[in-house]
Parts: C-alpha cells; structure tokens; sequence
C-alpha cells in the first residue's frame, strides 16, 4: 500500500472501529481506538526518531498498532502487539494484511506482564495503551530491556487519572528520564531517556 492507501485505510478503520463502540455495552467488546491526532502524533515521533524496536501493550483491533507497522516500516522496524482478546487478535491480524504491514508486527495473545517477562530487548519505544493498573509492574519488568535511547509512552493520562497514577508515579522513580504529558487526544505521557 502507499502512504495515501494506508492513510485512508486508518481513516476507515477508525470509523469502523468508532461505529462498533456505538452500537456495543460491554466494554470487552468495545475497540477503545486511540483518537486519529494521537496516533497521527506517535507516527510522526517514531518515524522521525527512527524508532526500530517498538512493543505495544494493547492491540485492539491493530488500529494504533498499523500507525506504529507503518512508521517501523521507514527504518525497517519491528513491532510486537500484545492484547489478550483472541477476536480482537484475529481482527488486527486481518487488518494489518490489508494495510500490507503484517510482516512487520508479532502479535502476541495472552496475559501482557506474563509476555513481557519472556520478551527480549532491546527494545526502543514502548507504548501503554491496555491495562493501565498493570503498567507499573510492567515498567519493572521491562527496564532491563529498554534500549539506552527509549521513549515510554502511554495514553489516557486525562481521561483516565486515577488508573493511570500508578504508572506516572513509576515514571517519576525513574530519574534517568525526561517526562511531560501532552493535551492531546485523551493525554498522552512521553517520558524519554536519552543514551
């Protein structure tokens, strides 16, 4: 696919993906998408930063994780997914195919800190956007993995402050690394440790 393919296969993923959160009440069953101006933003950074080792912790649908295939694929990068939804699993392997990405993406079902335990690094970016009462325990889990050079990144910091507490005081332990978090979307937290 061309970059004019891929942007408007997003552009309808993201439809998809906003009119079946519409229509569903189980939260399980919901995509949850990341907003188009975020994974506009992540594509951008990790593109221009060259970013090659990219894990992500939340698939969904492969939505965000398409946006990241297709930064990686500038460099001739690498992502792993994880989610633990084996439907969602089966929907981000379908789409990532169509946006001619799949090669470029492992994607891995199960529980995330039991994954990332086994995962070896290094890795250079790693995105939160799952279970964010997890993330602190797997910020532990992954220190020894992180390239020198590494953002941390993870959304919902507005939407969500009292779930994701645990991890920005993690991040605030973490001396090393610079941190902000940006007003876009539902609030994005970049936190980057320079080599």
């Amino acid at each position: 696919m061309g970059n004019i393919d891929v942007q408007a296969f997003l552009e309808e993923l993201y439809a998809q993906g906003q009119a079946n959160d519409a229509h569903v009440q189980e939260r399980g069953q919901k995509m949850l998408n990341l907003e188009p101006e975020t994974a506009q933003f992540l594509h951008i950074l990790l593109r221009s930063t060259r970013r090659k080792h990219i894990l992500e912790i939340g698939t969904s649908n492969g939505y965000s994780t398409t946006w990241l295939a297709w930064a990686a694929s500038e460099h001739g990068g690498h992502v792993v997914s994880i989610d633990r939804d084996p439907h969602k699993h089966e929907l981000a392997d379908a789409n990532l195919r169509q946006a001619g990405l799949r090669e470029l993406v492992d994607l891995k079902c199960g529980d995330a800190t039991e994954i990332i335990a086994n995962l070896s690094g290094p890795l250079d970016c790693v995105f939160f956007d799952a279970d964010r009462y997890s993330a602190p325990a797997q910020v532990g889990l992954l220190l020894p993995k992180l390239a020198p050079d590494v953002f941390l990144l993870a959304d919902n910091v507005i939407s969500h402050p009292d779930e994701i507490t645990g991890y920005l005081k993690t991040l605030d332990e973490l001396p090393q690394f610079e941190k902000l978090v940006i007003p876009i979307g539902k609030g994005l937290s970049v936190a980057y440790r320079s080599a």
